[in-house]
């Protein structure tokens, strides 16, 4: 009988923790949701104003060649390919990332779908959510659109990098909502040291 006791008492306890852990999880994920950072904020609605080009046209036309060539695979017409290269090339530029890494990111999140939707809404390419629209002031852009979906991408990675002070461990999973763990992280880097490496 106080064996039974005791059981009842433990699994009341634990229901309770579980409820409590349930809750707990839940307004940790609208508090996400709602809290912006200003800076991250400001910068996006820069982003989205600045209409900058290459800096150095035979350098980004040489990479354009070599990274064309190794996304056949992923990105069959060579149009397409080349108007998502040219994007990520201009928007790593801009935001002061490694094309490459930017190429590695899109790979993991989206294989180079621009119309790719994940299971919580994220959009495009590099899997934006579009929160960030109507937050910026921007509630009509199309985050389908290759140069949109790569300009914000590109100015929330920078970002990260930024707060994180260099770290791109920490940055890549404050870009996955996974800080701490490895498993996005890794597969960024393998997807940079395997296929978009630097020549």
């Amino acid at each position: 009988m106080i064996l039974y006791s005791t059981f009842k008492t433990y699994k009341f306890y634990y229901c309770l923790l579980l409820f409590l852990s349930v809750i707990a999880s839940s307004a940790q994920a609208i508090d996400y949701r709602t809290k912006i950072d200003a800076e991250l904020k400001h910068l996006l609605k820069e982003a989205i104003e600045d209409t900058s080009g290459f800096t150095d046209r035979f350098d980004a036309e040489v990479w354009l060649l070599d990274m064309s060539t190794r996304m056949t695979k992923q990105v069959p017409d060579p149009q397409e390919r080349m108007e998502i290269l040219k994007n990520v090339h201009r928007e790593a530029s801009r935001a002061d990332l490694e094309p490459e890494l930017v190429l590695s990111v899109i790979q993991v999140e989206s294989n180079f779908k621009p119309f790719a939707i994940s299971s919580v809404g994220a959009r495009g390419l590099m899997q934006i959510m579009p929160f960030w629209l109507k937050e910026i002031g921007h509630p009509k852009d199309n985050l389908f659109n290759i140069q949109t979906n790569l300009r914000f991408g590109c100015t929330i990675l920078s970002y990260y990098l930024k707060i994180e002070k260099g770290n791109l461990f920490r940055a890549l999973g404050r870009y996955n909502g996974s800080l701490g763990k490895s498993r996005y992280p890794n597969k960024v880097d393998k997807a940079k040291r395997e296929r978009w490496y630097k020549q």
